[in-house]
């Protein structure tokens, strides 16, 4: 499967949603997540990495706030409270979850 930026987030504006899953193939699904000024989502039970699209801003993470900008990479445990905050207005995301209910267990 090939699928450009463009054509998820003109699948996203076609939604009239703040996010559309775009792909699915067994645990792993693809998202695209553009939120208007506040970002208001809870704790997801997968665990869950993020590929900036575009814009910038800082990321609260379990009690700490990290900047990030166009294409970083951030990763989200299963259950672990987190926000894009003070967000650009072209902020959009990449979101991938993965895994089973509760997330993978870390290497030790």
């Amino acid at each position: 499967m090939n699928l450009s930026t463009e054509k998820a987030l003109q699948t996203l504006k076609d939604s009239k949603q703040l996010f559309t899953e775009i792909f699915k193939h067994g645990t792993l699904s693809v998202e695209v997540y553009k939120p208007e000024k506040v970002d208001h989502q809870q704790p997801h039970d997968r665990d869950e990495i993020y590929v900036v699209i575009a814009g910038s801003g800082d990321f609260y993470m379990n009690g700490e706030v990290f900047p990030f900008t166009a294409g970083e990479f951030l990763f989200v445990p299963a259950g672990v409270e987190h926000r894009f905050m003070n967000f650009t207005e072209d902020f959009s995301t990449w979101v991938f979850f993965y895994g089973p209910k509760g997330g993978e267990k870390a290497d030790q």
